[in-house]
């Protein structure tokens, strides 16, 4: 983790003080008494239980500002879990979770987002949307023929085009066709 440039903490297994910055199997945490204010960039998960002031950034990684946290800051990573205080926005690659004891104000942006009855949240939230997938007729020549004893032909279109329908042929494949 850099903050204001500068190296602090390198990973390790042993907890040193619940209130102070610590690294653990690949979390770092902010104890209750540490107190940051800057750009925090990091390459693992963190939780944060004392206060961070700035922007925090976890390409690729999850946040979660914990029960003791207080966090004024624009937030980018995958995941977000809020139980403590956040004023600031959200972008979030994947979910945004917002428990019961949390209190929220700001701006999200994510694909997905829960909230726990009982949280506090002032937000103006963006939900990212899939991307569509298309007909299984897409991609086919615009015109084919269906072979068949009755050698009917038809014009086969996109389904935006006017009047059109859909005809079941030789076995379960539908086709649309306009009359």
């Amino acid at each position: 983790m850099r903050i204001r440039g500068r190296s602090i903490l390198r990973k390790t297994r042993s907890v040193k003080s619940s209130n102070s910055l610590v690294s653990m199997e690949g979390k770092t945490i902010i104890g209750e008494q540490a107190s940051f204010e800057g750009s925090i960039r990091s390459s693992g998960d963190l939780v944060i239980n004392g206060s961070v002031k700035g922007s925090v950034k976890l390409q690729g990684y999850h946040l979660t500002v914990d029960l003791k946290g207080r966090v004024e800051a624009d937030i980018h990573a995958d995941k977000v879990t809020i139980s403590g205080r956040l004023i600031g926005n959200i972008e979030a690659r994947e979910k945004v979770e917002i428990t019961k004891e949390a209190d929220f104000n700001g701006e999200i942006r994510a694909k997905r987002i829960s909230v726990e009855d009982g949280a506090y949240l002032k937000a103006v939230i963006e939900l990212e949307k899939e991307p569509e997938k298309k007909p299984a007729t897409a991609g086919k020549p615009a015109d084919q023929t269906v072979p068949g004893p009755d050698k009917e032909l038809l014009t086969l279109v996109g389904d935006e085009a006017k009047g059109i329908g859909s005809k079941e042929l030789k076995g379960s494949k539908t086709y649309h066709y306009r009359s």
